[in-house]
């Protein structure tokens, strides 16, 4: 009988986050003032994080531990399980070997607790009362209300309206774990109010969900702000998952030679690439790590690499990254996690002195690739983890193509139990593909009052 699900044991979860800042070859660029232009301190983000997160934020050790408070609600869930897709392997009739780690065995369903909990646990530390947040399709929302409700926290979330509306459960599920849940744009914030009077009936970003949270965190001095991704502190904790993965493949005899992940702001992709990467860093291995992200929200491949803001207000400091621009709101996708604007900085750095790859995909072949491996593999991806499953499926025909066999591993970062109105317009043909034109992005990016960097 062949082996398909390689386990761990609990003593094997691991007791530190690999910070891969210690590691790259060229160090990004510092977030700025946007008043003045100049690198921001520690300082500049006590408003929103308690100094445990800003310390990791800015931190390059390699090794940062795991609280043991944590690591013991880790294990509620972890290790999760890494599969062989035999299933998918016969249905593309490709000679490639597939992988995938399984994030959706977390009470919310998918990779996001791995960060909520810390973050949640930290905030209690320092003696935070609340915390806000956005969330684009639920899943970050729903991670850090139950987070919140371990550690005895109140939680808002904003909720991207598109999804709001769509996602219903998921605003239940936020809900049964004690959070409060508004729809983005609100009434309930200034800038959710600016953005109404301008488009009443806008669909809703993360950027603009982003400003609402951030705006709400700051009216109160026993209230912080956590974000779901793209922030150093965010990635560094999602690294459990590779690093998991690893001990893995080794006990599965095997390396891959390709990792994906789907991309919005960086977690999911970070959490399993980089302790990967580290191994490539080290000159051990020669691994293709590969983005993937949505042809409507297409930042690291059709994006510019520029300064910009977090949110869609203007509120927090100017990044260094990959971006379409702050004001851009992407076409109303059900891929709701992947629908920002800009790309994590360090993600950006790696794309940028080409330690990474990135792809996008269009909406009916994402949704394609979910249901070949929901009938192949039995397990209904999330929409965002569709995405890695189509580049996965791209690689695997080129593999038959070529006559060559090579190991992919892939980041099933949640199921779609909750996204079933998804999978509903996609057999009644209503998924239809968004992809930008070059005249729609350069609008965006006309906006932008900071020039590309060099």
């Amino acid at each position: 009988m062949k082996a398909r699900k390689i386990l761990l044991s609990e003593s094997e979860i691991p007791d530190k986050w690999y910070n891969i800042m210690a590691d790259l070859p060229n160090k990004p660029l510092p977030p700025l003032d946007p008043g003045t232009g100049e690198p921001i301190g520690p300082e500049a983000l006590a408003p929103l994080f308690p100094m445990a997160l800003i310390e990791q934020e800015v931190s390059t050790e390699r090794w940062i531990d795991i609280p043991d408070e944590v690591r013991n609600i880790y294990t509620m869930w972890r290790p999760t399980p890494l599969y062989r897709a035999y299933g998918l392997e016969k249905a593309l009739d490709t000679p490639a070997k597939i992988y995938y780690k399984y994030e959706g065995v977390s009470p919310s369903g998918s990779h996001k607790p791995n960060t909520a909990v810390p973050q949640a646990y930290y905030n209690m530390k320092e003696g935070v009362k609340k915390i806000t947040t956005e969330t684009g399709a639920g899943q970050w929302g729903s991670a850090l209300s139950f987070a919140c409700q371990h550690f005895g926290l109140e939680c808002e979330v904003y909720m991207v309206r598109l999804s709001y509306d769509d996602k219903p459960y998921r605003k239940i599920m936020m809900n049964t774990w004690g959070a409060d849940v508004y729809p983005s744009p609100s009434n309930r914030t200034e800038a959710g109010r600016k953005i109404l009077a301008e488009h009443p009936d806008s669909p809703g970003s993360l950027g603009i969900a982003i400003s609402e949270a951030v705006e709400a965190a700051v009216s109160s001095e026993t209230t912080k702000y956590a974000l779901g991704s793209v922030l150093n502190h965010v990635k560094l904790h999602q690294t459990i998952i590779g690093q998991e993965a690893i001990l893995q493949m080794e006990k599965a005899g095997d390396m891959p030679d390709i990792v994906i992940a789907p991309f919005g702001g960086g977690s999911n992709f970070a959490g399993l690439s980089f302790p990967f990467l580290r191994l490539n860093l080290e000159g051990k291995t020669n691994i293709r790590c590969i983005a993937s992200e949505p042809a409507s929200c297409p930042k690291l491949t059709r994006g510019v690499f520029r300064y910009d803001f977090g949110d869609t207000i203007g509120m927090t400091p100017l990044f260094p990254m990959y971006t379409l621009g702050h004001t851009f709101v992407p076409a109303p996708i059900h891929a709701g996690g992947l629908r920002y604007h800009g790309a994590g900085i360090i993600v950006s750095q790696l794309l940028r002195d080409d330690l990474i790859e990135a792809v996008s995909h269009n909406n009916p072949e994402v949704f394609e690739a979910g249901i070949i491996f929901a009938r192949s593999e039995g397990i209904i991806p999330a929409p965002e983890a569709a995405h890695g499953i189509a580049t996965v499926i791209a690689e695997a025909k080129k593999c038959k193509e070529e006559g060559v066999s090579k190991t992919i591993l892939f980041n099933l970062c949640g199921h779609g139990n909750f996204d079933m109105k998804a999978y509903q317009d996609y057999f009644e043909g209503k998924i239809e593909d968004h992809e930008l034109t070059d005249a729609e992005i350069k609008a965006s990016l006309a906006e932008l009052s900071t020039p590309e960097i060099p």
